[in-house]
């Protein structure tokens, strides 16, 4: 094993997985001459465990970092571009090349450009002048546009690459990020274009972002996770509650499904239709009771009384763009998820109560199904046949809309259930299970910078100092 691998395996990679990113690292790093100075990050996935839709709406989520990534690579360059290229990417959309200062994507550039471009336009706006050449190499093995936030992770590479070879750090913005928690919250701004509302009244001007309308649980659970362990979160604005164990004898199940989900893509109008809805049900309460309420999350946790307050608002409610009953499905399925689902699971993982886990499970993923509307037949039919094999949970995970089931089982009944799980679904949806993927991974650490002696840090403490680490 190479030392790159026995440090990631002492990060918190299993083996496997520390053997897998060690060979990607060397993939990227052969497209740069050996005496090239080069820095080097490691962005998991996620797996969204429960709170799903909550997260913009000031809910509650339990999530962790999934063992696949993006494995980065990156080093300065005299000339005012950036060049990122992708090498998984098929022959002709590999390359993304942007120059420093433009305000539009160049044409003929692939589709993960955009996420590139929103980054360069935010940092641009935030730091002005402050970006210099790069060049990035990028070395994935998550599943894309699958409900494992690869697009967030894509940009989260792409921002630290800019940033770390960036003099954003002499911008006078730069103090308006202070910590880990306002750095994931700035990231969801970078990503959802929203204005971030930085320190000491420092606002950090928001651009067009990506196009959807969400929040910061895919960049909390990519910077803050813990190996072994799941994050408990609760947003706008973001705040770590707890980290809660995950039982050593149990591992994730992973099945994407192959019915792609890709931010930019068609996916998005209905991914922004359940955020527009949250938007909704808070602008609504916010009108009838005549005062500022920060998030849906701090309505409902005021109490019982509020809550059927705002049912009774909602019912008489006449919107152009949803129906009472619409809106009413999106107010329960947030109350529900956020408020019950996500402790009931966190504390059945605590106390490795397989049937409390199951039940809760069960009772999100019929709820996603009935009320947020957002599963496909792929993803329904993949959670009932997890829990029909013997899972001890499952649930679709992500924006839905397509993306993936996670499934919980015991370690050492992983390979036979992910084959089983893997044959059956091809009987049924040999078309879709032709782009799926099914792989098992612990809950895995969260962002790591690998220094060039190959020490290794959680780069969500030093991203806005990171100096040392690459001298």
């Amino acid at each position: 094993m190479s030392r790159l691998a026995e440090q990631l395996t002492m990060a918190g990679l299993s083996p496997e997985e520390a053997a897998g990113k060690a060979a990607l690292f060397a993939a990227a790093e052969a497209r740069f001459h050996p005496d090239r100075q080069t820095r080097r990050w490691f962005v998991p996935g996620r797996i969204e465990v429960a709170g799903k839709h909550t997260d913009y709406a000031g809910g509650q989520s339990l999530v962790c970092a999934a063992e696949r990534g993006i494995c980065v690579v990156a080093a300065a360059v005299p000339e005012p571009f950036i060049r990122a290229v992708d090498l998984r990417a098929a022959a002709g959309a590999r390359e993304v090349v942007l120059p420093i200062g433009a305000h539009s994507l160049p044409q003929d550039q692939p589709h993960w450009a955009e996420y590139a471009a929103a980054v360069h336009e935010r940092l641009q706006r935030n730091y002005p002048g402050a970006l210099r050449g790069v060049e990035i190499a990028l070395a994935s093995d998550l599943p894309r546009a699958a409900g494992l936030s690869s697009s967030s992770a894509l940009t989260i590479a792409v921002f630290v690459a800019l940033l770390g070879f960036s003099d954003c750090g002499r911008s006078p913005n730069f103090s308006a990020v202070r910590s880990e928690i306002e750095l994931i919250e700035y990231l969801g701004c970078v990503e959802n274009g929203q204005t971030f509302q930085g320190a000491a009244g420092m606002p950090l001007e928001g651009g067009a972002g990506v196009g959807t309308f969400g929040g910061s649980e895919d960049h909390a659970a990519i910077c803050l996770s813990q190996p072994g362990r799941l994050a408990q979160f609760q947003f706008c604005p973001a705040r770590l509650q707890e980290y809660v164990p995950m039982p050593h004898d149990w591992v994730f199940a992973v099945a994407s499904s192959g019915i792609h989900a890709e931010k930019t893509g068609p996916a998005r109008d209905s991914y922004n239709r359940a955020s527009l809805a949250a938007r909704t049900v808070l602008e609504t309460w916010r009108e009838f009771a005549g005062r500022p309420v920060a998030s849906l999350g701090e309505a409902v946790r005021s109490g019982a009384e509020t809550c059927e307050r705002i049912r009774k608002t909602l019912r008489a409610s006449r919107q152009a763009e949803f129906s009472a009953e619409e809106l009413g499905d999106r107010f329960e399925h947030f109350v529900f998820e956020s408020e019950q689902v996500v402790p009931r699971v966190a504390a059945a993982f605590r106390t490795k109560d397989f049937a409390a886990l199951g039940q809760a499970m069960d009772a999100s993923q019929t709820q996603a199904e009935r009320l947020l509307k957002n599963q496909t037949a792929e993803t329904v039919f993949l959670a009932r046949m997890a829990r029909s094999l013997g899972a001890i949970a499952a649930s679709s995970f992500g924006a839905g809309f397509g993306g993936s089931v996670w499934a919980v089982v015991l370690r050492s009944d992983a390979h036979a259930f992910l084959e089983a799980w893997r044959v059956d679904y091809s009987r049924r949806f040999p078309g879709a299970a032709s782009e799926a993927e099914f792989f098992t991974t612990n809950a895995g650490p969260g962002m790591l910078e690998i220094s060039p002696s190959c020490d290794i840090f959680p780069a969500a403490q030093t991203i806005y100092a990171p100096r040392h680490l690459h001298k």
